[in-house]
């Protein structure tokens, strides 16, 4: 088997010339023979039977020559291509066999190779890294969500009419005609007033009525609804059995210590400051980094063959795919329910996949360049971190794990890195300044707790 050429047809495409010496071909006949011979019958002999010469007398000498071609193609192309030294990166194309026989047999197939690739600037890459100042209405924000989520719902003992952000318990029953309507009935169900949950104008005529009120609500569906009951009339019977309000912790040392380690108001504020700049320097670190990335792909110059695009996007869609699988969802599921096509889908990750190629493309390259390597240590490093995320010996990671299959990440993540100790970065000045009244709040001392005041929500709950 040899390589007799190899010519390159198109951009990125070459057309390879193959040729199997007749010996070889004679080899994989007589394989195909035995494989096929107890599928043949041949009149005066046992199924199975009949030698090749009879077999080849009665259906022609070319009867098992198309199941010896599938025997030798891989290993004949394979040899080709290592000979060619060409980058191949995906299936063989367009075979053609112009002669077949005895002699021997020549085949000619086309195959995509990877780009020439034109490397932009990589090195002192200038880009603006997000400001990691945090304001006083930040911090203010962050409390207050904090205060949020401790909150407690309670009920209004006071009989007082229902108003905006209340919660009401409510029994109801909707009516088209007066005919019931299927999904329109409900037992003692919480609706936050003002939050839109059900079709306009419901909210706002619970609004007013007291706990234990029964009352008809008059609403018009939307045209937009569902068909059978889009565009009518409809009353809903309800009875409201109760109201609810939230009630919001006080921002105090008690709360503070409920909810942290800190015994002040102050020390949380700190804290939560703290807290808030080292997660903003974290992100605007890994944003500007990304942002270094993508310039450097960006200034990639290349013509990218189709397939590569279609890889990443393959890969892309099958992480999508087993992240679904681990929540008990498959794809298919995914797209019946969202009413989204295959194909309109993979479209959305087209964009993505292209700029992942060219970064990849970009980081081979810079490889090459910058003549980086994977060190013996570098090899025993990653060992031991793979030893620590698994909690096993090292001695079984790398019998798991061969050094040959980690070289290529770590020498990928060798060329980010040099990109990035490369990059030059500036902090993008504050779009605002703090306003004066939340640095007030910064400043203003914590008041001490009055055990004799009462949040706004339990003096209305009274």
């Amino acid at each position: 088997m040899s390589l007799k050429s190899s010519n390159k047809v198109e951009e990125n495409v070459w057309e390879l010339e193959v040729a199997v010496d007749g010996e070889t071909f004679e080899a994989a006949v007589n394989k195909a023979y035995l494989q096929q011979r107890k599928k043949i019958n041949v009149p005066g002999f046992r199924k199975g039977k009949a030698p090749r010469a009879f077999i080849e007398k009665m259906y022609g000498a070319g009867v098992f020559y198309e199941d010896a071609l599938e025997i030798i193609y891989p290993e004949a192309v394979s040899a080709a291509i290592e000979e060619s030294k060409l980058d191949v990166i995906d299936t063989p194309f367009d075979l053609d066999i112009p002669e077949m026989g005895k002699d021997g047999v020549v085949m000619k197939l086309k195959v995509t190779v990877k780009p020439e690739v034109k490397l932009g600037k990589y090195k002192g890459v200038k880009v603006e890294k997000k400001s990691t100042k945090v304001s006083a209405e930040e911090v203010k924000n962050h409390i207050n969500a904090m205060l949020e989520q401790n909150a407690r719902i309670v009920t209004v003992e006071k009989k007082r009419a229902a108003k905006k952000n209340d919660i009401a318990v409510i029994d109801f029953e909707g009516f088209v005609d007066d005919k019931a309507f299927e999904g329109g009935k409900g037992e003692n169900y919480e609706l936050t007033l003002g939050s839109g949950q059900f079709i306009p104008g419901f909210e706002d005529q619970i609004i007013g009525h007291k706990a234990g009120d029964e009352f008809d609500v008059n609403v018009k569906f939307p045209e937009e609804y569902t068909p059978e009951l889009a565009g009518k009339d409809a009353v809903f019977k309800c009875k409201l059995h109760e109201i609810k309000v939230k009630e919001v912790p006080a921002l105090d040392d008690d709360f503070v210590k409920d909810v942290s380690e800190f015994d002040t108001v102050d020390e949380y504020k700190k804290s939560v400051k703290a807290e808030l700049e080292a997660k903003k320097k974290n992100e605007a670190e890994a944003q500007a980094n990304n942002a270094v990335l993508e310039k450097v792909a960006e200034s990639v110059e290349a013509v990218i063959p189709d397939c590569m695009i279609e890889k990443k996007i393959d890969q892309d869609v099958d992480d999508f795919a087993y992240r679904l699988q681990m929540q008990g969802l498959d794809i298919k599921t995914y797209f019946k329910y969202t009413g989204m096509d295959e194909k309109a889908f993979r479209e959305g990750y087209k964009d993505q996949a292209e700029k992942q190629v060219k970064l990849d493309l970009a980081i081979e390259e810079i490889i090459k360049k910058e003549k980086l390597e994977v060190s013996e240590a570098d090899i025993e490093e990653e060992y031991k971190k793979y030893a620590e995320a698994y909690n096993m010996d090292i001695e079984q990671i790398k019998k798991a794990v061969s050094a040959e299959s980690i070289k290529p990440e770590l020498l990928q993540r060798k060329a980010i890195d040099f990109v990035i100790e490369n990059a030059s970065f500036t902090e993008e000045k504050a779009a605002k300044k703090t306003t004066a009244k939340a640095a007030d709040e910064e400043k203003k001392p914590a008041a001490k707790k009055a055990p004799a005041k009462k949040t706004a929500a339990k003096k209305d709950a009274e």
